[in-house]
């Protein structure tokens, strides 16, 4: 997948005259370039914007008539960003916007790349080492960040991740399963029947949608993490499992990675498969309901990431194809 390409998105000139225009006076002087992010899967604006000043600042923006739920991904995003602890490797807020039906919030901009796939090992063992410093700081979460309600995994597990066991019940399709998962429907529904589990003992938060598009590798080799809408109470080996499938597609060595990692230290024996399990479901039966208001890319990442999740999982099972192939 090219995570660096895959966005859909409205450039400057696009925004209402008004928008434009309120969001020039807040940065303090007439906008005269705006290079738009092409990593992500929604089609809401966000580009890093540059000011006649010389000034550079980070924008991202919706429109409440036709994009109602990315404000609110956006406005929680600006509160949960706010609240965080200081001196993590997270963009910072500035402040945001409403005008003319828009919401817009604005950060500080980070000067850096999506890493490429297939990850070059420095650079992934440099985002590792980024969100072990990012899940310590959250283990034991400020309290004014617990005074968001924010959700937690077990119950986002339960609600909306976990899909085996709807199609075993034949209220779901069974997606396409490339061998060798196919024929494993029965395991994989006991696998992700499991997380809700694990998740509700959890005490810390967790960024909750860790993917390589919401990585930048920085000049320095520093890794930062974007996109904060979706953090929730729940063990940080959730995300670290997800962000590793991208390595293991790129066949680096993620299982030692992952037990290497500190945020594995109280992790159940069986939490890379079991995470695996509910993540491939969620994303092979998500591939075949896109929103149109996202990025055209979305089911191509879905598939993918289902893919390799089954993959990885089926090698860790043992797991044999019916003609006898591992």
């Amino acid at each position: 997948m090219p995570y660096h390409a895959t966005a859909q998105r409205p450039g400057w000139d696009a925004l209402p005259a008004a928008v434009r225009a309120a969001l020039s006076a807040r940065l303090g002087a007439p906008v005269v370039e705006a290079r738009v992010a092409t990593a992500g899967f929604t089609r809401g604006f966000a580009a890093v914007l540059r000011t006649a000043d010389g000034g550079d600042a980070f924008v991202k923006a919706a429109a409440r008539a036709e994009q109602p739920h990315l404000v609110n991904w956006y406005a929680r995003e600006a509160a949960i960003l706010a609240r965080l602890p200081a001196g993590l490797p997270v963009p910072g807020l500035r402040w945001t916007l409403w005008e003319a039906g828009w919401y817009a919030l604005c950060l500080d901009p980070v000067d850096g790349h999506t890493p490429r796939l297939p990850w070059h090992p420095a650079e992934l063992d440099a985002t590792l080492a980024g969100y072990a410093d990012v899940a310590a700081a959250l283990s034991d979460p400020p309290a004014e960040l617990a005074d968001l309600g924010l959700p937690h995994l077990a119950d986002l597990a339960r609600d909306d991740i976990l899909w085996w066991g709807e199609v075993a019940a034949g209220r779901e399709p069974l997606p396409p399963l490339p061998a060798p998962a196919a024929g494993r429907l029965t395991e994989l529904v006991a696998l992700e029947s499991r997380l809700p589990r694990y998740a509700a003992g959890a005490t810390g938060l967790t960024h909750g949608d860790l993917r390589v598009d919401n990585v930048l590798i920085d000049p320095a080799r520093r890794a930062w993490f974007c996109d904060w809408t979706w953090l929730c109470h729940g063990p940080a080996w959730f995300d670290l499992v997800g962000l590793l499938i991208t390595g293991y597609a790129s066949g680096l060595d993620v299982d030692a990675r992952f037990a290497a990692h500190p945020v594995a230290a109280d992790a159940p024996a069986d939490a890379v498969d079991v995470t695996l399990a509910a993540l491939a479901g969620y994303h092979l039966t998500a591939a075949a309901s896109v929103p149109p208001t996202a990025s055209t890319q979305l089911p191509a990442h879905q598939r993918w990431t289902g893919e390799q999740a089954l993959s990885w999982l089926a090698r860790r099972q043992g797991w044999t194809a019916p003609d006898g192939r591992s």
